[in-house]
């Protein structure tokens, strides 16, 4: 495991050869450095999956944690201190592979799509930034070293979110996305303060943590707020603001952004920090799992209705965030058998969306590549230009839909039959979910591929199908979104000496791929066609709540009323007057009254000799009179 650190320094070093040397280089250069280098991250990181999980296992049956690396950076006390290293357990392994894999497509994905761009070189830097920032925050041995590279993957976005720099758009998207996350890692870092004084420990564990006076009650606190920043990081309702917005960069940042890096971090952090929340904090992981289930349902509805496809997509990652959040929110134990089968549902879920979600944005990317709009109403009738596009979208339209035998079906299933073991009224929310998930995604697929052709836009500019370059990341992400579900994924999570055992729950699997069936059906009947009286009579009939979900439940325009309106108005302009006013007026005054003394009195210092004794004489025979009388 010694070559593992090099899975961190060559994506560092190449963001410094590209971010410095980029602009002496030519686009095919500067492409082929970034590709080549995430290519030999990749391979290290199949290579350490490899020898991970080919080694023995302990006596209890669980893979060992291994340190290859760890030095102490600031110590504090014998058990309180900042380190930096690398931590290799069961789901950091797959998030290396996860995150390799997709930034990987991306890169070779980035050759067609970027083409010619203003900024190639910056981009392929950015992209460096942004995987090893991930990287780094997924090997993280403690939780403030997660916290700097937590950080780090918030500058990479708004850099990369804002890489068309002149757009007024892409600004205001890269701002909003980095204003809203840093609100939520104050939460973030407040819980890891917290956690540090009352815990005497930044490690992952409960068997770490030196409980000091009062410790206990305060450790629900600490991981509550942790939560708030994974909670806007992961797009979770109401920090979910910015992540649609957040289209405005480009389409392969997206899919690197919501398949494989930021929105999976705040998953990614309640999963590692689990013992912890199941030890001192199952009210708080329970409150995830509600937050995620509301979440959830929101973006469905949303996505439901929306005509930019690069938006309906956003929603879907926000509404599938909220899956995996429930899935380890509805967790009442470490044990598989005794209600922690969510612990791997989420971590597998996370698997398999990461795949054919990113197949989803570059398929997505495909599309607007050939018809430069983002809008379906400039699509339809796609399938006879571009057929790779076509079959590899579909298949990851039914992957996500929860269709057999692709890989979501297994994954949601687990999260299905973990939610029915916490509770029937989560099972039955999170099934009807679901079911709208099917629905959105085929609406997507018909105004896509079928539905009416845009005639006259085809008649400037006739579709046609992307370049190798951007089909064969297509091809490869749908070749794993076809086999994933079979990875025996339990069989690598393991905990307490329990494995976790995917295991597919009859009633519930059939139950929830008869729903999924059915949604389809109602999509194909609403979309399929040219015309779609249907699916209009019903928006005209539900006008204002068709128009309340295409505006996302307006919950942006109450951020702006709140922050425009209440906290800049009625709050921030009365302390701005009484600050100019009244505090500058005051130390305004005392200046002038400085001024105004020194200009009456300076003549005191006038540095006349015959002045000063006859000043001198007045005041001793002032004196003399003052002493006779």
């Amino acid at each position: 495991m010694e070559l593992t650190i090099l899975i961190l320094l060559l994506p560092f070093f190449s963001f410094l050869l590209l971010g410095i040397g980029g602009k002496w280089m030519s686009h095919r250069t500067a492409g082929a450095i970034g590709t080549l280098v995430l290519g030999a991250v990749a391979v290290l990181s199949y290579v350490t999956a490899f020898q991970y999980f080919s080694a023995p296992r302990l006596e209890d049956g669980t893979f060992a944690t291994l340190i290859p690396y760890n030095f102490t950076w600031l110590p504090f006390t014998e058990t309180l201190h900042f380190d930096l290293g690398i931590l290799l357990d069961p789901i950091s392994v797959m998030m290396l592979i996860v995150i390799s894999t997709v930034s990987l497509m991306v890169h070779i994905y980035s050759f067609g799509y970027m083409k010619g761009e203003i900024g190639f070189q910056r981009y392929y830097a950015f992209l460096s930034l942004f995987t090893m920032s991930m990287l780094g925050l997924v090997v993280a041995t403690n939780i403030f070293q997660m916290y700097l590279f937590w950080e780090l993957v918030g500058v990479s976005s708004y850099l990369l979110i804002g890489f068309y720099y002149t757009k007024p758009a892409a600004i205001s998207a890269s701002k909003k996305a980095f204003i809203v996350t840093r609100f939520a890692d104050l939460g973030f870092l407040i819980g890891i303060l917290i956690y540090g004084y009352y815990g005497g420990t930044f490690g992952f564990t409960p068997d770490t943590v030196s409980l000091v006076s009062g410790g206990a009650a305060m450790l629900p606190l600490a991981l509550g707020l942790m939560f708030v920043g994974g909670a806007g990081k992961s797009a979770m309702f109401p920090l979910h603001i910015w992540l649609p917005d957040a289209m405005e960069g480009p389409t392969p940042v997206s899919a690197l952004i919501h398949a494989a890096t930021m929105v999976v971090a705040g998953v990614y952090l309640v999963a590692r920090m689990f013992p912890l929340f199941i030890e001192y904090a199952p009210n708080t992981l329970h409150m995830v799992a509600w937050v995620g289930a509301i979440t959830a349902f929101y973006a469905a509805s949303v996505a439901c209705v929306q005509s930019d496809i690069k938006r309906v997509l956003a929603f879907s990652t926000i509404s599938q965030i909220g899956f995996m959040m429930v899935a380890l929110g509805v967790c009442t134990s470490m044990n598989p058998h005794e209600g922690g089968l969510g612990y791997m549902a989420s971590m597998f879920h996370l698997f398999t969306h990461a795949m054919f979600k990113a197949l989803l944005f570059l398929g997505a990317g495909s599309i607007i590549h050939a018809v430069h709009s983002n809008e379906m109403s400039a699509m339809g009738g796609l399938r006879k230009y571009m057929p790779i596009t076509h079959w590899t979208f579909l298949i990851a339209c039914l992957a996500i839909a929860g269709i057999p035998p692709f890989s979501g079906f297994f994954s949601k299933d687990e999260i299905l039959a973990a939610c029915f073991q916490y509770s029937s009224v989560m099972g039955w929310v999170m099934t009807v979910i679901a079911a709208m998930t099917a629905f959105y995604m085929f609406r997507l697929y018909y105004g896509i591929f079928w539905g009416k052709e845009n005639k006259e836009l085809h008649a400037h500019h006739t579709p046609h199908e992307s370049p190798l370059a951007m089909t064969f990341p297509l091809m490869f992400l749908a070749a794993v979104t076809c086999g994933a579900g079979f990875i025996p994924f339990g069989h690598f999570i393991s905990s307490n000496g329990e494995s976790y055992s995917i295991h597919l729950d009859p009633s519930v699997a059939i139950t929830s791929v008869v729903i999924a069936i059915i949604s389809i059906a109602i999509a194909t009947w609403m979309y399929k066609n040219a015309k779609q009286p249907v699916a209009d009579s019903l928006a005209q009939q539900f006008k204002g709540l068709h128009k309340a979900a295409y505006h996302r439940f307006y919950i942006d325009e109450i951020y702006q009323f709140i922050t425009h309106k209440i906290i800049f108005r009625c709050i921030s302009t009365p302390i701005a007057w009484w600050d100019r006013h009244v505090v500058d007026g005051f130390f305004d005054f005392l200046a002038w009254a400085t001024n105004a003394t020194s200009d009456e009195i300076r003549g005191l210092q006038s540095g006349q000799v015959q002045q000063y004794a006859y000043v001198f004489l007045c005041g001793a025979l002032a004196l003399i009179l003052l002493l006779v009388l």
